[in-house]
């Protein structure tokens, strides 16, 4: 819901909701949205370690992710790792023409040969989940799972972590806790969460809840403003140059002529995971947009069709499939294919802008609009 034009507006609006009908400091209830590892008494910063840095630490939005790498004065060198950027982020021809730089340095760690290892100068070949140890933190139940180790990485293939220990060590860094052990690790994390046992212990569970008793949001009813107390309008928000209080408002139906395209997930793809496997991509079929029979008829167009989509950013031909799933003046295009793995080379990403919404610098993916032309 966030992803769009007034994605911040939208979940103020929510909030504002959720204090109204009174729906806080109660089981089932708040204002939650995913469960993090603060949930569960994990602090992040404990692997995170930002005592480390020298320095300020500064990060960059994924929609302003292609004209930083356009500039050699801002980007030298990119490390990707448990991303795959040349599928999933914005501007995608964009992107694609800034990875081409003979001066950027680019090192990949991956899986699997990705859109985005094609442009690396170095590729490091990664351990997968089931060559591991690890904890597993769900979004939306308080459990903590243990990612049990099945079997060693093949060849030279290494877990994120130790690719990273070796990385500090060939760069003669000191820091004892770039160097700590994996298992070492795991035991500090769980010593912060309310499981009394070892990783052993929970591996043999596999899952376990931590609480007996529903966990209740802001149970004393004190919020962590300056006032204490919940602030459906307040200056902060004036400051950040959005409205003194949210507003009962959505996003205006597409221009005249356009199409609003939303790209939800697929049932067969975990964001770009597994968009490489060969059952899953007959699982997908081909690329398509699925249309309202009124604007196919509009259109003049019939399941089966092919069709250019068109904005200022790009151009992508897709197979048409009318459905009453989409709304009318709307169509879906679902994320997650890799472009390597279609005839156009390209995903909805390459019609999707780097514009943001208004509240934390987040995409705008559901507020694409296109044109649609016939092939």
């Amino acid at each position: 819901m966030q992803r769009q034009t007034y994605g911040g507006n939208v979940f103020r609006v929510l909030s504002a909701l959720v204090a109204f009908s009174g729906n806080v400091g109660k089981p089932g209830a708040g204002f939650l949205y995913l469960n993090g590892p603060d949930r569960r008494g994990i602090d992040m910063d404990t692997v995170a370690m930002p005592e480390l840095a020298h320095g300020e630490t500064p990060s960059i939005s994924h929609m302003d992710l292609a004209a930083t790498l356009e500039q050699p004065e801002l980007a030298k060198a990119l490390v990707t790792w448990n991303s795959n950027p040349a599928a999933s982020s914005p501007e995608q021809r964009r992107l694609r023409k800034a990875l081409t730089r003979d001066d950027l340095f680019h090192v990949a760690v991956e899986l699997f040969h990705t859109d985005t290892t094609s442009y690396a100068d170095i590729v490091l070949p990664a351990a997968s989940f089931l060559e591991c140890n690890d904890l597993v933190l769900s979004y939306f139940d308080l459990t903590l799972s243990a990612q049990a180790k099945a079997v060693d990485p093949p060849g030279d293939a290494l877990p994120n972590h130790e690719i990273f220990r070796r990385l500090a060590g060939a760069m003669r860094y000191e820091e004892p806790a770039l160097f700590e052990s994996e298992a070492d690790l795991i035991e500090r994390l769980l010593e912060q969460t309310p499981y009394a046992g070892s990783f052993s212990d929970l591996a043999a569970a596999g899952t376990v809840t931590l609480y007996d008793e529903p966990q209740i949001q802001f149970p004393d009813l004190s919020f962590p403003t300056e006032s204490k107390r919940i602030q459906l309008a307040n200056d902060a928000a004036v400051e950040l140059g959005l409205p003194r209080a949210p507003s009962a408002h959505a996003d205006e139906r597409a221009q005249p002529g356009f199409l609003r395209i939303v790209s939800p997930a697929s049932a067969w793809l975990m964001n770009s995971s597994y968009g490489n496997d060969s059952v899953i991509q007959k699982k997908l079929g081909a690329p398509s947009i699925i249309l309202h029979p009124e604007d196919a008829a509009e259109y003049g167009i019939s399941d089966g069709d092919p069709i250019v989509l068109v904005n200022d950013i790009g151009r992508l031909t897709l197979t048409v499939t009318v459905s009453e799933i989409a709304q009318p003046g709307m169509g879906i295009v679902y994320k997650g294919r890799w472009p390597g793995t279609t005839d156009a080379d390209a995903n909805i990403n390459a019609l999707v802008s780097g514009r943001k919404s208004d509240l934390a610098e987040n995409t705008t993916v559901h507020s694409t609009e296109v044109r649609l032309e016939r092939v």
